[in-house]
């Protein structure tokens, strides 16, 4: 396996060597594929990430899965025109009549490493960056998602050679050498202890990293919100994909006087969007299933209050105990942490006092206290009075900061991210730049500015 992929990542190095620079033609032709591949292999991609969960909302994988990754190509294709033009900057006027712009170039081979969690999409949505750019991209999915990958390995050679994408599927020896490739860029997204190991590896051969990990992404209830309303959007990021998403909410702060009211709300919310237990997704494997009803036994056995509305919907645990497992790890499922907190600085000083999260949730309408959040807090992604949407939004970088990864992608900020920025500087003819040659004169210098 070792030297297949090795061999794989030649072939790709020499189709670099042979194509340095795509026109745009070549790579609006790629993202097309990629999006003929997902659309015409929906029911196939349906069934197999189903398959993987074993029971797993067909809605929520037409939206997140599909839908998402043709939406992210739609908006690409019609803006690359755009973001491959070289831009000028501007020159001092000590170099005048000289000229400088940026290039983007491709980087070259770029390395995915893809989750389990969102097995169609997270796999595909960096590819689409990368192609943009005008790299070749090797995939190495997920292999907790063994029927998603297994049928990524079988439908990409239908519409991409080798030279341009190449699925290397395996285990977890098969990802430690897929990461120790050489690449010109490498993608990896899941837990932040797989990350660290990745970048170790990559840092062997100085490959730049992007690390979409994750962490626990706090949702801030204010006083003035809508209880209601901010139920329904925490539910509903909760919800999506039993919780087994990056962006999650992790745990709730809000008020101690309003997490009654809070609770309650959220309880609703539950019945409301999860009516049905029975048609809910599940968690990914046994494994993980055991260590959620840990977390929840846990909770229960330390005399927390704990509301549980069926195995597979968000399960409310108020004001667990900080030493508890479910506040010390990611939570990646349906428990959801509800902590008493005194006002609105104490939630700051909360968040702050733990790693960055991937995404911030306040709800609150206060323009003071966004922009308090704002200048005060740090995290991948701050967001109002909603949850997970930002990701929808193609204009948006989206990544991490700290524990919650290292570099951003989506839009141009991805075909950016997978470029080098090349400067490029174009002397005139005609130049007084020659006047900073030596041997030096002090009054030149001097009117110069640099003496």
């Amino acid at each position: 396996m070792t030297r297949d992929m090795t061999g794989d990542f030649q072939t790709q190095r020499h189709a670099v060597d042979q194509m340095p620079y795509p026109t745009l033609t070549v790579r609006r032709d790629r993202l097309a594929r990629l999006a003929r591949m997902t659309k015409h292999h929906q029911l196939e991609i349906i069934r197999a990430i189903q398959t993987d969960f074993g029971q797993r909302s067909e809605v929520e994988i037409r939206m997140a899965e599909i839908s998402a990754v043709l939406h992210a190509i739609r908006h690409t294709r019609l803006h690359l025109w755009r973001w491959m033009r070289p831009w000028s900057v501007s020159m001092p006027w000590r170099l005048v009549p000289a000229r400088a712009r940026i290039a983007p170039q491709p980087l070259g081979v770029v390395g995915v490493m893809s989750p389990w969690n969102y097995p169609w999409s997270l796999a595909l949505m960096p590819i689409v960056d990368a192609f943009a750019a005008g790299n070749v991209v090797m995939l190495k999915p997920s292999e907790h998602s063994p029927a998603t990958s297994t049928l990524l390995q079988r439908l990409v050679p239908q519409y991409f050679t080798p030279e341009e994408l190449k699925v290397v599927a395996g285990d977890v020896e098969v990802a430690r050498r897929f990461s120790g490739l050489p690449f010109d860029h490498l993608v990896f997204t899941g837990s932040s202890a797989v990350g660290r190991q990745v970048a170790q590896a990559a840092a062997a051969n100085l490959t730049p990293t992007t690390l979409e990990l994750g962490g626990k992404s706090p949702a801030i209830v204010a006083g003035d919100a809508d209880f209601d309303k901010a139920a329904a959007d925490i539910i509903f990021g909760k919800g999506m994909n039993a919780g087994q998403t990056c962006i999650a909410p992790d745990y709730v702060l809000v008020e101690s006087r309003h997490i009654s009211a809070l609770v309650k709300a959220l309880s609703e919310a539950i019945q409301h969007q999860r009516p049905d237990d029975h048609a809910a997704t599940h968690a990914i494997n046994a494994a993980h299933q055991q260590r959620l009803d840990a977390m929840l036994q846990e909770a229960h056995d330390h005399g927390c209050r704990v509301i549980d509305h069926g195995a597979h919907a968000p399960a409310l645990i108020i004001d667990p105990h900080q030493g508890l497992q479910v506040m010390r790890e990611e939570i990646f499922g349906r428990c959801l942490p509800v902590i008493g907190i005194s006002d609105m600085s104490d939630a700051i000083r909360y968040v702050n006092a733990r790693p960055h999260p991937l995404a911030l949730y306040a709800f609150t309408h206060d323009k003071g206290l966004q922009r308090q959040l704002l200048q005060t807090t740090r995290s991948g992604a701050l967001v109002f009075n909603a949850t997970l949407l930002h990701h929808a939004v193609p204009s948006l970088p989206f990544g991490g900061v700290g524990e919650s990864g290292m570099g951003a992608y989506h839009g141009r900020h991805g075909f950016e991210r997978f470029s080098h920025l090349r400067s490029v500087f174009y002397q005139a003819k005609r130049t007084t730049s020659r006047l900073l040659y030596p041997p030096y004169r002090r009054w030149l210098m001097k009117f110069l500015g640099v003496g």
